[in-house]
């Protein structure tokens, strides 16, 4: 037996069935006298949230210019995320080249200062000091 799963907003499903015994139930407990009102104002509630979907979205286009486009932001979908593609096709590309490390250069190294021998553990070294210091 497979256990349930736990409870999430984004597991339960709404399909045309579940909609026509939620209009019923809405029938019977609103009643034929305040249906017609009710779903008058679902109407425009529905018109309201589509027009300012409409808005964002316009406002959205017209603050990213011209270079906007809405294929590029549908491939940017994670819905469309495959880890089975991604890592097969990082597996078939060719590697990259790898780069030579630079030459050292010398006269850098001519200006540094020395460096300084290193210090054995458990050795006492007194702080420089430092007469510009507060």
């Amino acid at each position: 037996m497979v256990p349930a799963a736990p409870f999430s907003i984004y597991a339960v499903r709404v399909d045309p069935a579940k909609l026509l015994f939620i209009a019923v139930l809405a029938m019977f407990l609103v009643g034929p006298e305040k249906l017609p009102d009710y779903a008058a104002r679902l109407a425009r509630f529905v018109r309201a949230a589509r027009g300012m979907l409409d808005d964002a979205k316009d406002r959205v286009k017209e603050e990213l210019g011209p270079d906007f486009d809405e294929e590029e932001w549908r491939k940017l979908d994670p819905r469309q995320y495959d880890p089975r593609r991604i890592i097969r096709d990082a597996l078939l590309e060719p590697p990259e080249p790898r780069r030579r490390e630079a030459e050292p250069d010398l006269d850098a190294d001519a200006d540094a200062e020395p460096e300084a021998a290193p210090v054995p553990r458990g050795a006492r070294v007194a702080a420089a000091y430092d007469d510009e210091a507060t």
